[in-house]
């Protein structure tokens, strides 16, 4: 008994003992990954934020999470270029770019060469590291000046330039300059200078800076080309033009005052047309491979950036919204864009395309043609297109040429070159697409706005509905009213315009179907085809013909022809080719406003 008593209690001490064991093992499980949970937390707790819409290099430097981009700066020294214009896509981080120059250049009583230490720049040498905060540095910006008529645009002008001689306040009665310079500066500030007299202000502020700092000047101009584009759209062209001009000339050539100017923009402006009397400018665009890296994320850095968010898992979703663009051979994000999707709980939306009114896609669909339309068409099927560029673009000749208005849309970011452009004797050669998903959903909204704007939604809505029905007389009825409102009276002269008209009303049904113009099938080329993304839509043909006014054909007879061609050319041996079941032919004549529509 004694004995069992003294086994049952060792036994009994033992199962004790592998119990606590077992409690002690269980807590240092839980410590641990509670440690590990407070470890993750913390490492969130002090990953950066995004900076989402600051320009300032140096709060981004202090606050947020920065993409090194400051090997631009040692370029730029090894370059030498006295003048040198940077256009990219806007939001693709020019203001932040040129905002880095500046600090890394401009004389303060600041020591700013803390915001560089750690940054690829300062690895370089001496060579560069030495130039750090050196020189004075004129800064002005012409993002704001976006007025609507040349009186205020001058008065914008005036303030800025104001506040620019205002920040250097060191040359107010600085007994460096002589009582001329002195003068200048107080009639600047007093707004009282003539027009002739605001255009020298650049040649006559670095002659000033150069007599205090007793160094060269920098200029830097950031959205030089926003008061062009007004001036544009606005009807001052010719006067912002007139100014600028002269005054970017009195500022950058021959210049003896001036250690070297970055100006920024969207567009590069032709130089017959504003740089004529600068043979020292060097501009890059988005064609060139020199500096590609520098505007917009590379693929390796939006790597780099999802690693330190801990989401390297979507990559792919960031490369289908905000990739697709090739800056040179270098394939670019779209770096507003990235930044708001790790800013959004990595949800994708158009960012970019909600920072502007995208007054350049509308502009061209106030005046589009049979060409443009086809394109777009194109476009929005996720094909590419083929041509020239004109990279000098000039305003007037905007709508003259289907190639300017495709440059214009390369260099505003709303195209991407598919492949690098090919230069050739007769010219540069480039292969189009639209970038990403971001993008198409501009054109999509765009072209359903503007088609709501030159005819109420209840007509687009029931011209799209009569084609998904097979309602020929709905359709007929529809199209009348659209072309009553949305065509001048001189239009409609040739079939191309009417099939270009067509092709813009079914763009907005490009999320459904795959439309395709000008194709072969079956016995001939067939006008236009629908082909459905859902098995469980309805094919679609249209053929289509066109008659002046006063020829001795009916509407109705040409429209009955159209539909006859379609079926004796078999043009929907595609469609039925690729198992769509149900097809609707429609043969539709255009006479001027008037339109016929047969279907069976």
């Amino acid at each position: 008994m004694h004995r069992f008593s003294e086994k049952h209690i060792i036994f009994s001490e033992s199962i004790g003992n592998i119990s606590d064991r077992k409690e002690e093992s269980v807590l240092a499980i839980i410590k641990k990954k509670d440690s590990g949970r407070k470890q993750k937390s913390a490492e969130k707790e002090t990953r950066l934020p995004c900076a989402v819409g600051s320009t300032s290099y140096r709060e981004i430097r202090k606050e947020s999470y920065y993409v090194d981009k400051t090997l631009l700066i040692r370029d730029l020294i090894d370059d030498k270029n006295t003048v040198t214009l940077f256009t990219r896509p806007r939001r693709f981080g020019k203001t932040l770019a040129l905002n880095m120059i500046r600090t890394f250049f401009e004389k303060t009583q600041e020591d700013t060469s803390v915001y560089f230490k750690d940054m690829n720049i300062w690895r370089c040498g001496e060579k560069y590291t030495r130039q750090q905060g050196k020189y004075p540095v004129v800064w002005l910006t012409f993002k704001d000046i976006k007025f609507n008529n040349w009186k205020d645009s001058m008065e914008a002008f005036c303030l800025v330039l104001k506040d620019e001689y205002k920040r250097h306040a060191e040359l107010s009665d600085n007994p460096e300059l002589d009582e001329d310079d002195r003068e200048y500066y107080r009639r600047m500030i007093r707004k009282e200078l003539s027009l002739v007299e605001y255009t020298r202000s650049l040649l006559i502020l670095t002659r000033m800076l150069k007599k205090v700092h007793d160094t060269d000047a920098v200029i830097l101009i950031d959205e030089y080309d926003t008061p062009i584009q007004q001036g544009y759209s606005c009807g001052f062209y010719k006067d912002v033009i007139a100014f600028m001009r002269n005054f970017l000339s009195g500022g950058l050539k021959d210049n003896e005052n001036l250690a070297f100017s970055v100006l920024t923009g969207i567009l590069r402006i032709s130089k017959e047309n504003l740089f004529s009397g600068l043979n020292n400018l060097t501009v890059n665009t988005v064609i060139d491979q020199k500096y590609s890296e520098y505007f917009g994320f590379t693929r390796k850095e939006v790597k780099v950036l999802a690693d330190y968010y801990g989401k390297s898992e979507k990559i792919g979703e960031i490369k289908d919204w905000y990739d697709g663009y090739l800056f040179g051979n270098t394939e670019i994000f779209n770096p507003w864009s990235v930044m708001n999707y790790f800013s959004n709980n990595l949800q994708p939306k158009a960012f970019w395309a909600n920072t502007s009114d995208n007054a350049v896609i509308r502009e061209i669909l106030k005046n589009i043609t049979p060409e443009i339309s086809k394109e777009l068409t194109l476009l929005l099927q996720g094909e590419t297109i083929h041509t020239f560029l004109d990279m000098e673009v000039l305003y007037p000749r905007l709508a003259d040429e289907p190639e300017h208005i495709l440059s214009f849309l390369l260099v505003a970011g709303y195209l991407k070159l598919a492949e690098p452009v090919l230069e050739t004797e007769t010219g540069t050669y480039g292969v189009l697409a639209l970038p990403n998903k971001e993008v198409r959903r501009v054109y999509r909204t765009e072209i359903t706005g503007w088609l709501r704007g030159v005819a109420s939604g209840s007509i687009v809505a029931a011209i799209e509905n009569a084609l998904m029905k097979n309602d020929g007389e709905s359709l007929q009825r529809n199209l009348r009213l659209f072309m009553l409102r949305a065509v001048s009276s001189f239009d409609g002269a040739a079939e191309g315009f009417y099939h270009g008209m067509v092709l813009g009303l079914t763009a907005v049904m490009a999320g459904r179907y795959r439309i395709r113009s000008n194709r072969e099938a079956g016995e001939g080329r067939f006008d236009l085809q629908m082909e459905p993304e859902v098995p469980q839509f309805p094919g679609i043909i249209m053929e289509f013909k066109a008659i002046r006014k006063g020829e001795c054909v009916s509407l109705e007879k040409k429209a009955l022809e159209a539909l006859r061609q379609i079926e004796d050319k078999k043009y929907d041996t595609d469609l039925k080719e690729k198992g769509c079941h149900t097809i609707y032919r429609y043969g539709i004549a255009f006479c001027g406003k008037d339109v016929a529509v047969e279907t069976e």
